[in-house]
């Protein structure tokens, strides 16, 4: 596991410059204007609710413009990340945006001990985290040791019946586990998700995916009791190459041909008991 998490790490070291200097980050708009917020919290906008006040912490948060986000909805962020490069982009874009955010280096695991137990209000878990970690069940403990009684999470995330297809294929079809398993999926992929100036080096990358039921149990067997769940049939990017058509006006990606064949992210709520 430790092999996979250094592979993953060198893998979002490189991607973190290129990702900020990209102009789907935006990092200029963030800094002229200072109603921007990422293309994720704007979808995200409606279900957060007011965050003015509240204790959030973001994890795995890599470059900060969702984290950003989070802030200027009204919220005191706490950003972690385990990738040092991505710090230094997330520290410079929060500085260019007048954000007060406290960022902290390590691995989500370890999120309890570097930042103390019961502390948040929200844990909030953007889209394209989930798949980077082993085990629903640790990360569902770790979510319920940062929570206060009464704090909750929020999560958006691709769907585990998007991660099980081939995007390859055309039409896509089921290729990889939905459900949890043990040895990462390795894949080799030089290509990033946003437009760069180049192709990434380090580009193996070491991936798990995780069923709705296990990610639910999980945070159930931790304490927490499921307040919201909506499923999607959009993501943030082209998930899908040749298949997905842009939603311009939501900052989204659907399946061209019948997006309703396809959940394609989804967003889970959930409250730690008292």
């Amino acid at each position: 596991m430790t092999d996979s998490f250094a592979v993953n790490k060198a893998n979002w070291d490189e991607r973190a410059v290129l990702h900020a200097a990209s102009p789907d980050y935006a990092f200029d708009r963030f800094a002229t204007d200072p109603a921007h917020l990422s293309g994720v919290v704007r979808f995200d906008r409606p279900r957060l609710g007011d965050l003015t006040g509240l204790r959030a912490v973001h994890l795995q948060c890599h470059i900060g413009s969702d984290t950003v986000s989070l802030s200027r909805l009204g919220a005191s962020v706490t950003g972690l990340d385990f990738s040092g490069p991505a710090l230094v982009e997330a520290r410079r874009l929060a500085s260019a945006a007048g954000a007060e955010i406290d960022f902290h280096e390590a691995n989500v695991h370890d999120a309890v001990e570097v930042l103390g137990a019961g502390r948040f209000d929200l844990v909030y878990t953007g889209i394209g985290a989930l798949c980077w970690l082993p085990s629903a069940a640790r990360w569902a403990s770790v979510v319920a040791g940062l929570l206060r009684p009464g704090g909750r999470l929020f999560v958006r995330e691709g769907h585990p019946m998007l991660w099980s297809l081939d995007e390859t294929t055309n039409p896509a079809v089921p290729r990889y586990p939905y459900f949890e398993h043990a040895e990462p999926l390795v894949f080799d992929e030089p290509e990033t998700y946003v437009k760069v100036d180049r192709k990434l080096e380090n580009s193996v990358s070491h991936s798990w995916n995780h069923s709705l039921g296990e990610i639910i149990t999980a945070l159930l067997d931790n304490g927490l009791t499921l307040t919201g769940f909506t499923e999607h049939d959009s993501v943030p990017w082209n998930a899908i190459p040749g298949q997905m058509t842009h939603d311009e006006a939501a900052d989204e990606w659907r399946l061209t041909d019948s997006p309703s064949r396809l959940a394609a992210s989804y967003t889970l709520q959930a409250v730690k008991g008292g």
